[in-house]
């Protein structure tokens, strides 16, 4: 099939899935409207609502086109990405306004979004000449020994919609470079940004069935990991489903890659820049409206210097502005939906009858000019229980918990004290206590004196605890997912 005429308007295809090089409706006709969180009357789209048809039918399409591409070798497919890449960077205004329309952030944020995903995909693109193995000495003469990798085959890739193209890229690019052929499922609440990636790598000249596209929700997920075709599913998301995915496939022995959620601390000592542990605690709790998986949930500070550092902290969030991602003057976006944003204010609520107490914030951000969305004042608890609720579940709104620690001792205990574990960070002038909190610290990505968010795209995006099952994301270590190990001897 021809690839899609750069003349055809794109949005003429955003209602479909992408099954083996073609646009195709949802075997069962049923859609999901997309909507505007910033703008609950701006209707994006009706979306394809997928079921087992449709993914059995984009699994077809995937085990058909992969023999020709695990033989194509990594170094022709790598040629793909990064065409993948020109095509994206040519195109990054139209993704970064997809973005902020139906996933809400903040416009400058969805543009750091598409760098993201661009530089993933360079570094994935890279590694074409490095996924190789090694030789070996055999133990008997006139014998060669060498170890290789190989695709696992099909693999499912199932995204959210908190960052609806890098987290897809960061599956996608991997996948397609080790040799598998794919299946992305990405979140229901951000089908047009998956949409536009798929178009991307169709028109950078990916053969057909290499990589589908198949929108939906839990029957469209539950299929995937069912289907015995499916050699693996890699997913980022809640703990529940994750848990669900590896339960569901573990009969089959289904490898699983699964990025859960986080509760993540920044612990500031008493003698840390307190300015600077400010706007990073900001940046980690308000940034995304703190819809990551790394966001700073929990700020644990040294009493010593508690009154301090809540002072220099409210003064700075009181003031944020809440607005649309489109306005340059927002700091603050607006949460995904309208369920996001309902549970968001139900944690504040649970604070306070745990006795936390509201600085600032504390409920929905209405006022002139603000559109009918999903927004959320940005909010600081102090006095929250290190054992409540707030302190111990993910939230994925801008709520910040305070919790009060004696000490490095007790703060380090605190930070661990969840069962989560993918981020962690201090903020300390003591070399020895950075050191050391590095070595205790019971989480993936450590940070000091620095935000807690954010990774490179060559370091591992990995957690700890219930926070990561399986191979990290991104980084050379990512092969582990989707290749499987081979050794060879040979007697000449």
């Amino acid at each position: 099939m021809a690839h899609l005429s750069a003349e055809e308007p794109v949005a003429a295809h955003h209602l479909r899935n992408f099954i083996d090089g073609r646009w195709r409706p949802a075997e069962s006709g049923q859609t999901r409207t997309n909507l505007n969180p910033a703008d609950l009357t701006d209707r994006i789209g009706e979306f394809a609502e997928s079921g087992g048809v449709d993914v059995d039918r984009a699994v077809e399409a995937a085990a058909a086109a992969l023999p020709a591409w695990r033989e194509l070798g990594p170094i022709r497919r790598a040629a793909v990405l990064t065409e993948a890449g020109r095509r994206l960077t040519d195109r990054a205004a139209e993704f970064a306004r997809a973005i902020t329309r139906e996933q809400g952030k903040l416009l400058r944020e969805a543009r750091g979004e598409v760098a993201r995903a661009r530089a993933v995909l360079d570094f994935t693109a890279g590694q074409a000449r490095l996924l190789g193995g090694v030789t070996a000495p055999a133990e008997e003469e006139r014998t060669f020994a060498y170890t290789f990798r190989r695709p696992i085959g099909v693999v499912g890739l199932v995204s959210p919609w908190n960052f609806p193209l890098a987290i897809p890229m960061w599956k996608v690019a991997p996948a397609l470079l080790s040799g598998c052929t794919a299946v992305l499922k990405p979140s229901p609440l951000t089908p047009l940004t998956a949409a536009l990636l798929t178009e991307v790598f169709h028109e950078a000249g990916l053969p057909d069935g290499v990589l589908n596209l198949v929108q939906g929700d839990v029957a469209a997920g539950e299929a995937l990991v069912a289907n015995p075709a499916v050699a693996g599913i890699s997913f980022t998301g809640s703990l529940p489903v994750g848990t669900a995915i590896h339960a569901g496939g573990a009969h089959r022995l289904l490898r699983t890659q699964l990025e859960l959620g986080g509760k993540n601390a920044v612990i500031v000592l008493d003698d840390a820049d307190l300015d600077g542990a400010v706007e990073a605690v900001v940046h980690g709790a308000f940034g995304q409206a703190g819809q990551r998986c790394s966001a700073t949930s929990r700020a644990v500070v040294d009493v010593r210097v508690r009154d301090a550092f809540l002072d220099r902290l409210v003064a700075r969030v009181a003031g944020m502005k809440v607005g649309p991602g489109t306005d340059p003057a927002s700091q603050i976006c607006p949460v995904v939906n309208p369920a996001r944003m309902e549970a968001a204010l139900a944690a504040v609520a649970g604070a306070q009858r745990d006795g936390g107490k509201v600085l600032c914030g504390g409920g929905r951000a209405t006022g002139e000019g603000l559109p009918d969305g999903c927004y959320v004042q940005p909010t600081v608890i102090r006095d929250v229980p290190w054992d409540s609720e707030l302190a111990q579940e993910e939230v994925f709104g801008p709520v910040l918990a305070v919790v009060d620690a004696d000490g490095f001792d007790d703060a380090m205990r605190i930070s661990n004290s969840v069962k989560y574990g993918m981020s962690g960070t201090i903020f300390t002038a003591s070399q020895s206590r950075a050191f050391e909190a590095i070595e205790r610290f019971e989480a993936g990505m450590l940070h000091v004196n620095r935000p807690g968010v954010g990774a490179y795209a060559h370091l591992p995006h990995v957690g700890a605890k219930a926070s990561q099952y399986g191979p990290p994301e991104c980084s050379p270590q990512v092969w582990d997912f989707y290749t499987e190990w081979h050794s060879a001897c040979i007697s000449y």
